[in-house]
Formats: C-alpha cells, structure tokens, sequence
C-alpha cells in the first residue's frame, strides 16, 4: 500500500533527542525549542515566533491575545478544519462562514464585506494547500473596518504572497507541525506575531498567565502570576525532533516539489481530456508542495475512484466536511451568502499520497492507475 502520508524522517532528530535527554532539559524552551524559534523568525521576518503544542493552541493564543469576548463575531471559510473555529468558540464568539473560490479552496475575498458586522472581531484566512488566500483585498478590508487578521497558515510554511512569507500578513500568524504537515513534531505548532508590543502578552499566556519568560532572561528578579493564560510550551523532545527538520528544510521542500511537479506533469493528459481538475496556484503565490489534489466530477465519482485506488493499494483521501454542515457549525456558527462553492467543490476534491521520500516510480504508478480507472 503506498500510504497517503509518512511523517517525515531525516536520520539526525534521534541524535538531537538524544542530547535533548542529556541536557537535563526536556520541558519547554529549552536550546532546541529556541534554535527553532530563531530559525521561523529568520524564515519569515516576523518579530517573534513562540513554538506551541499546537497549531489549535497557537490559534487559541491568538483568540485571546485579541480579547475575544463572548458575542464577538469572526469571519472564515466552511472549508477548514475544526480547530480554526473552536479557538473562538471557545471564547464565546459566533463563527460567520463565508464561500470559497473553486479555483483554490480558499476564503473568497469577495465575499467577506457582506460578512461584516458592528460585532465583528477578525477574519481568518485559511491558506489551503500551502497556497496563499488574496491577502492584499483581505488586508484592505481588515483596515477598512478595524479587524485583527489571524492567518491559519497550518499547512502554509515556506510558502510566499508576493514574496512575502505566509502566517506574516496578519497580526498573528499559526503554524502546524503535525505529522502530516512538510516539517513534523508529532504534534505541535507556532505562532507568528507581527507587532513587537504583542510579544510579552503571548509570552505571559504561553506560560500559565506568569511573567516566567522575563525572570529567565534576567529582567526580572522573581516572577510571578500577571495574567490568565495556559500552558502552550512543548516538551524539548518534540522541538529537537523538529529542529532536525527545519535544519534540513531545502532538502524537504525540494524532495516534495519534485514529486508535486511530477504529478502535475503527467497528469495533465487527464486534464486535457476534462476528466479531472489540477490545482491551482495564482501568479503571485508560490506555494510548498503541502499536499497534491485532484477534483473529479462529483461526490459519486470520487467514492468509486477512492475504492478502485485501494484495490490498487494507493491510499487517496477526501479531506473535510464543511463546518457549517456539522452540528457544531450550526449551533456555534452560520454560513453568510451563497454555499455556491464550498460543499460542491469539498465533493469533488481527492488528495493523492505526497511526502517527504515519496519515490518517482510510486507516483507513476499512482498516475498509471488513475489513468486506467478513465481508460
């Protein structure tokens, strides 16, 4: 079976683990935790990145680094995973859904203004596939009606808009490093904080509500309880697996561009023949090679070619069911404007195996076999 995701694997994260153990510091913030701090803000030029235990915690953060109160509202595509909304939800405020464009999954800038009202909060733009939402219109609105901007930038790192890193447009950025993101801690995140006067605020609820991150550099003399807040440090161990990773992040990025590039090329005959649908990426993105879909005709369409694929043991999945169809987003949320696009193109879209180590004749056969399920 060729699987739909490996986590990625470089062959130096049990050496760096292991000095993590020898170091006799495996809590949080430790050497490994700051090499990967260091190395995010050298990446993106954002003014402080904080490693977390997650890309839902790293937008948790940012919900109440923005004082999301109950009543609030925030704005974001039907199409994202659950934890873009929960962060808020959590909080007390209420989930607008807004329709995606076909063309790349992401938030429909268009249809956002009509979304705005005297109780809304922030817009969070979901970058899709590692594929930038329109954030120049994005950012204008946001300006236009004073709303924070939380970039959902999970599956979004080393990708640029203009040139410009994603998770850096909005006031905080959230980057995932689960299993099934380019680079992996297991479990785990980071955020990206765009204004410096933020920084000792997310310091403080990243540990328990104490100025604990002050007294460690010697600014302070004791520190103690400030502020409400929780605990979003992960262990060393996780950071120094991910520190392997980012150290060798080109050779990861190139390894998965050559097998994107790869499926992108042989399967343009299919394309061309109006069988399926290839992503797309706009002139002023630059994408990471985060994940490769198709889309076929429809719901039906899909269902057959997910169980001819298995009997040819190749592991394609769909990927999520819109929120506002779930019982959650109905009772936390509701969709503004017309489901145009989100649950017809949710139906139509099949993710195909891509990893770090994905070999070139395993993707030929997975086009081979696609090939013959139109053939």
């Amino acid at each position: 079976m060729i699987n739909f995701n490996l986590p990625p694997y470089i062959g130096t994260e049990d050496k760096y683990i292991i000095e993590a153990i020898h170091n006799r510091k495996i809590c949080g913030d430790g050497v490994f935790t700051k090499k990967c701090n260091k190395w995010i803000e050298d990446d993106t030029a954002t003014a402080k990145a904080l490693l977390t235990t997650s890309c839902t915690h790293a937008t948790e953060m940012a919900a109440i680094l923005i004082d999301t109160q109950p009543g609030d509202e925030v704005i974001m595509p039907s199409y994202t995973f659950v934890s873009t909304a929960n962060a808020f939800v959590l909080r007390g405020a209420k989930v607008k859904f807004v329709d995606i464009r076909p063309d790349t999954m992401n938030i429909d800038e268009k249809c956002i203004e009509q979304a705005v009202t005297e109780k809304t909060k922030a817009i969070v733009p979901v970058h899709y596939a590692g594929v930038s939402c329109e954030m120049d219109t994005i950012m204008d609105i946001a300006k236009k009606y004073n709303l924070y901007v939380i970039e959902d930038a999970a599956q979004g790192i080393k990708s640029t808009y203009k040139g410009k890193k994603l998770g850096t447009f909005g006031d905080f950025g959230c980057y995932s490093f689960h299993e099934t993101k380019n680079y992996s801690m297991g479990e785990g995140g980071a955020i990206l904080i765009r204004d410096k006067d933020k920084v000792e605020d997310a310091e403080i609820i990243r540990e328990k509500g104490t100025n604990r991150s002050k007294f460690f550099r010697g600014q302070i003399d004791k520190y103690t309880w400030v502020e409400s807040g929780s605990s979003y440090l992960p262990s060393e161990l996780n950071a120094a697996h991910l520190w392997a990773q980012l150290e060798s992040a080109d050779v990861i990025f190139e390894d998965r561009m050559r097998s994107w590039n790869l499926y992108n090329e042989k399967l343009s005959s299919l394309r061309d023949k109006g069988k399926i649908e290839l992503p797309t990426i706009p002139a002023e993105c630059e994408h990471n090679a985060h994940m490769f879909y198709i889309k076929v005709e429809d719901l039906a369409e899909r269902t057959e070619l997910v169980q001819y694929l298995k009997e040819k043991n190749v592991n394609a999945v769909f990927h999520y069911i819109p929120l506002h169809s779930s019982p959650a987003g109905k009772k936390y949320g509701e969709f503004v404007g017309e489901d145009k696009y989100t649950t017809k193109e949710s139906e139509r879209l099949l993710r195909l195996p891509m990893y770090y180590g994905l070999k070139e004749e395993e993707v030929l056969y997975i086009v081979d076999c696609l090939e013959g399920f139109w053939s």
